[in-house]
């Protein structure tokens, strides 16, 4: 059990709407403060974004997406349905006023407010995987370098520039120029394309699927149950916290965390929280491949992130501004390998498996939403955009301390979600 004061009356019972990392983050350290927990998913465990993402714990590369650099590209983009960023021409009000407020925030101080907020979960993203696999979960994180490659030298400066912002606003990145050579001695797959590279220090990878079931298994093995059940309404009462299903089945505990990704605003607009979240839809895919893979590749000019998966190489990347649950675009999946394809060698990209597509839950501003509602005894965990895996654990051991305590921890400070 973890070393934190529990206030009379903390709550005994919990149920956690959401099995993907963030929800059963949060479910695993309830339970270490004593807690029973009921997990629930509409389609069962890693079944949104925290199944085929690129598998990178990167706190180093946890950069907020709202850089001025970032809307200008939008914009160029918009007539652009391959470019890496898209967002589609529809006439959807939401997205439009998402949008709209995502455009607000593109501008340096909101992004080094969100840097900044980001510090205490980047910082200790790390040691919440080593809590967790020390203490059950039957899986392991890769101690690696993620490595990103660049035609020129002059494209490397963008990356460059990024890590400097990042060491100004408070978080320091251990990283490395490389030339061609040392490029090639970290990415054997390179071809003759790439010319120069980034080291980032201090970073791992892992299957994130296969980390997230293990997750929900210790979280059994520990006495907690999960259930499949798509969730309609969360209401918190003077005793108890209701959770009621689209059947009408109805779930009470002591207090209730929702913490479904990208489908997160559903249930949070009818609890009083303003801040929208859009689902950010990335696609992924697995390709054999004839020369090893040392670690994590990162081509920053084509928005792909490369890492090694079962054997092979698992390529991901886009940007997408659509639908949860839209279906996938092949020209989408198309793109990534025509963008990747002449700068990586020893690639079988026609035998490409597992075509995936996942949302990413995007707030404004950058900061994900964590903390209590309005409502007592309900709380909320989402919005880490491309980070979710990365800052999941340490989103649910902190947001566990302030279920438990009943006080906010500094940590959380910027993510109420009623901001």
């Amino acid at each position: 059990m973890v070393d934190v004061e529990r206030i009379s009356g903390a709550p005994r019972s919990a149920i956690v709407v959401g099995a993907g990392v963030v929800g059963l983050s949060t479910a695993w350290f309830l339970q270490e403060h004593g807690v029973e927990v009921t997990v629930v998913d509409r389609t069962g465990v890693a079944a949104g974004a925290s199944w085929g993402n690129a598998g990178w714990l990167s706190p180093g590369l946890a950069i907020p997406l709202n850089e001025p650099s970032t809307l200008m590209y939008g914009l160029r983009s918009l007539l652009r349905p391959t470019a890496p960023l898209h967002i589609p021409m529809t006439a959807n009000p939401g997205l439009w006023t998402f949008l709209t407020r995502f455009a607000a925030n593109c501008r340096w101080s909101s992004w080094t407010r969100a840097v900044q907020a980001n510090l205490p979960l980047n910082e200790d993203s790390v040691a919440a995987f080593d809590a967790l696999t020390a203490n059950g979960v039957q899986a392991s994180t890769t101690e690696a370098p993620i490595t990103a490659a660049f035609r020129t030298a002059q494209q490397a400066r963008g990356l460059l520039g990024e890590l400097a912002r990042m060491e100004r606003a408070g978080q320091p990145v251990s990283h490395a120029e490389l030339s061609a050579e040392e490029m090639h001695e970290f990415v054997p797959l390179a071809s003759s394309a790439l010319t120069v590279g980034v080291r980032i220090d201090g970073q791992r990878y892992l299957d994130p699927g296969a980390f997230v079931r293990a997750l929900a298994d210790s979280v059994i093995a520990r006495g907690g149950s999960i259930e499949q059940m798509e969730v309609v309404d969360v209401r918190g009462h003077a005793t108890e916290v209701t959770v009621r299903s689209r059947e009408d089945t109805v779930l009470s505990a002591d207090t209730a965390v929702i913490a479904t990704g990208a489908w997160i605003s559903r249930l949070l607009a009818r609890l009083g929280v303003r801040v929208p979240v859009r689902a950010g839809r990335g696609y992924s895919f697995t390709v054999p491949v004839e020369r090893p893979v040392p670690g994590p590749v990162y081509l920053p000019v084509e928005r792909v992130a490369c890492t090694p998966y079962q054997g092979a190489l698992r390529v991901a990347g886009t940007m997408e501004f659509r639908g949860p649950d839209a279906p996938p675009a092949q020209a989408r999946a198309d793109a990534i390998v025509a963008s990747a394809r002449p700068l990586l060698d020893g690639v079988r990209w026609d035998e490409r498996r597992d075509v995936w597509v996942g949302p990413r839950p995007v707030t404004p501003d950058g900061r994900p939403l964590i903390g209590a509602l309005a409502q007592p005894g309900v709380y909320a965990a989402g919005g880490h955009g491309m980070w979710g895996l990365t800052q999941g654990p340490e989103t649910g051991r902190l947001l566990a301390e302030q279920i438990i305590t009943g006080k906010c921890p500094a940590a959380l400070s910027e993510f109420d979600p009623l901001r």
